[in-house]
């Protein structure tokens, strides 16, 4: 049978069914509902929620960050913090400013304080827990802003591109060109420092660096065949940014955000630590500041608040490297 005829038996072998003529034809040809390649079985993409774009296994990727040692040490540490966090308005329900021992006891001296007192009587184990509080809040808050702005922006521009691309690019640069700490003691020295206030600092000098990596992983997969059949399928701009490119690009993101709470623990600690923290609540580098003076003589008052910072901030460092390899795409084969 030529290859002509084969084609009108398949086009009009519904028209034979049930009739001789149908009979003397190939089983192939006589199912036209039933075709035989493989690309015909795909679904419509218009019935679905998205373009059909394959999603990253989260299930594999938290197995594969179980079964790293470090990350399983810094999420273990980092649960403790959090539980400190969370019980440290049961466990010491005063005001950790408040002076209630004798000044100086150092650790181990009187079972009712065991970490100590600094010098003017105020419980250090209570100051610790209530720090990680602060310390928590200022380091996820700022993050969280920071993240806003930098994905907003740099989506934008990353996804547009031309002079879209060029005027926000600019910007950035002009926030890049700053040294961001000083830009941050300066913002929380012209506002009043409070918690709020730090957070919002620390967002503002931190959002820079998020815009530049979403705005290249944009660059990188707007020309890709899912977008280009998202556009073809008539999807609005937001829908592409936020539903089609955005979750393709959240791996170096969630790598990064861990990487900047670290970043805004220490820069809160700094400002504290500096004497431009928030003056009514107990912080790790408000408790730091206030024992350098000590450090001969009563070194515990800045070394146990300095060790709480040290060992937050490696583990939020070690659970960003254990994300890196879970989300890393070149890995994933390997697994």
């Amino acid at each position: 049978m030529s290859s002509s005829e084969g084609t009108a038996a398949g086009i009009y072998g519904e028209r034979f069914h049930g009739t001789e003529a149908a009979a003397d034809l190939p089983p192939e040809l006589t199912s036209p509902l039933e075709p035989q390649w493989s690309n015909l079985h795909a679904p419509d993409a218009r019935s679905h929620s998205s373009a059909g774009v394959p999603r990253r296994n989260g299930l594999r990727a938290v197995k594969t960050l179980l079964r790293n040692p470090n990350a399983l040490f810094g999420l273990a540490f980092l649960g403790a913090v959090v539980i400190a966090a969370l019980t440290a308005p049961i466990l010491y329900p005063d005001d950790p400013l408040s002076m209630v021992a004798t000044p100086f006891l150092w650790p181990g001296q009187d079972p009712a304080f065991p970490l100590g007192s600094d010098s003017l009587g105020r419980d250090v184990l209570s100051g610790i827990l209530w720090g990680s509080r602060i310390s928590l809040v200022v380091g996820l808050a700022a993050t969280a802003l920071g993240l806003g702005v930098g994905i907003v922006v740099g989506a934008v521009a990353g996804y547009f591109g031309g002079w879209v691309d060029d005027l926000l690019v600019r910007v950035i640069e002009i926030f890049q060109t700053l040294p961001s700490f000083v830009l941050l003691v300066v913002l929380v020295a012209i506002a009043e420092p409070t918690v709020s206030t730090i957070t919002a600092g620390i967002a503002i000098v931190s959002w820079p660096t998020v815009a530049r990596l979403t705005r290249a992983e944009f660059r990188a997969l707007r020309e890709k065949d899912f977008v280009v059949a998202a556009r073809s399928l008539g999807y609005g701009h937001a829908r592409i940014i936020f539903r089609e490119i955005l979750p393709n690009a959240l791996p170096p993101l969630i790598v990064t955000s861990s990487v900047m709470v670290a970043s805004a623990i220490l820069m809160e600690a700094a400002l504290s630590f500096m004497g431009l923290g928030d003056p009514n609540v107990v912080s790790w580098g408000s408790m730091i500041g206030a024992g350098r003076e000590l450090i001969r003589t009563a070194w515990y008052l800045t070394a146990l608040p300095g060790l709480a910072i040290v060992f937050t901030v490696l583990s939020l460092n070690l659970i960003a490297d254990g994300l890196n390899d879970a989300l890393n795409p070149r890995l994933s084969e390997e697994r």
